[in-house]
Order: C-alpha cells, then structure tokens, then sequence
C-alpha cells in the first residue's frame, strides 16, 4: 500500500466504486479551490456580478473556510477523495470524545448522485458505531443533500441559523439501502 494511502475502518465500501482516501497536502490547494468553487458558485450565478468579481469573491470565501476549519477542527483528518489515483473530491472528518463529526463532504459536479457520498457516509458511520459514537453534520436548511442524509438514518437534532444539525445514533441499524 502506498504511503499516502488513508486507511480508515468501514472503508471497503469506497473500493466498489474505486475510490481511495489519502491526506490533504499543500499541493492539493488548486484542487480543493476548484472544487469549492465547483460546489458554492451555483449559488452566485445570475447574481449580476462580472467572473472576475465572482471569482475573486469564492476565492476568498474558500481561504476563509480553509481558515475556519484549521482553528476549529485542527486535529480531522483532512482526506482527498480518489478514484484511480486522481482527486475527485474531499471528505474533512474531525473524531472527538463524543460524536464523529463530517465537517464537509464534496465532489466534482460530475460525480455527484452517483453512490459515492452515500458510500462515504456509510464508511464514516461504520467506524463511529464501532466506537459506540453518534455522527454528527450541518447541512444547509435548502441543500438537496439533505435527502441522503435522511435516507442513512441522520435525523434534525437542532438549527444554526441557515444549517440544520443533524445526528446519526451509535447503536441505529444502517438502513437497508445503505447496505448494498
């Protein structure tokens, strides 16, 4: 197994669909700028700002994100997402006392709806419940991804201002989709 190789328990349900997990390095910024772009610039199209304003606007929303979470979730696994040794997205997971937390789960638009943010969920939710541990996220109130979350066993347990929280128990039987 290559070095930069990410191992995590649960993770033979990502090899279905060829996926690996490795550690986020200083070279995957461009990757990871794009992808961010990928998944927030939707909200920003028709808005009447130039592409250059609307870049220049994501770029600095993204530097803000990197910088939130490295102050608040300084010790997650910061993971890439692979398929067949090229980055197709991210999944930032932070593992504390109590809960399992998905900081952020993003793909390229071309491989959403496609099994692999289910299958990235149900990797994480493997190891928490191993562990005796709920999962936890935030999803925005209007993020259609909230219908997987539901689908995996994540019920509302609580709002912050436009993101629900939401919480998967420990000892919850994974849902009989999420199986296989």
């Amino acid at each position: 197994m290559p070095d930069d190789v990410f191992r995590i328990a649960g993770e033979e349900g990502l090899t279905r669909h060829g996926l690996s997990l490795r550690l986020e390095t200083p070279e995957d910024a461009p990757f990871l700028a794009a992808l961010f772009a990928s998944v927030r610039g939707p909200e920003f199209e028709g808005n009447g700002w130039p592409d250059a304003v609307r870049s220049a606007f994501l770029a600095d929303q993204f530097r803000f994100q990197v910088a939130h979470y490295a102050r608040f979730y300084a010790d997650a696994d910061f993971l890439i997402v692979q398929r067949q040794g090229f980055p197709i997205g991210r999944l930032y997971l932070h593992r504390g006392p109590g809960d399992h937390r998905i900081v952020d789960i993003s793909l390229l638009p071309e491989l959403r709806n496609q099994g692999i943010g289910g299958a990235l969920l149900d990797m994480a939710c493997a190891e928490a419940s191993r562990l005796g541990r709920v999962v936890s996220l935030h999803v925005e109130k209007n993020n259609p991804a909230q219908r997987l979350y539901r689908r995996k066993g994540f019920t509302p347990a609580g709002e912050n201002g436009p993101y629900w929280l939401m919480i998967r128990a420990p000892a919850q039987d994974m849902p009989a989709e999420a199986k296989g």
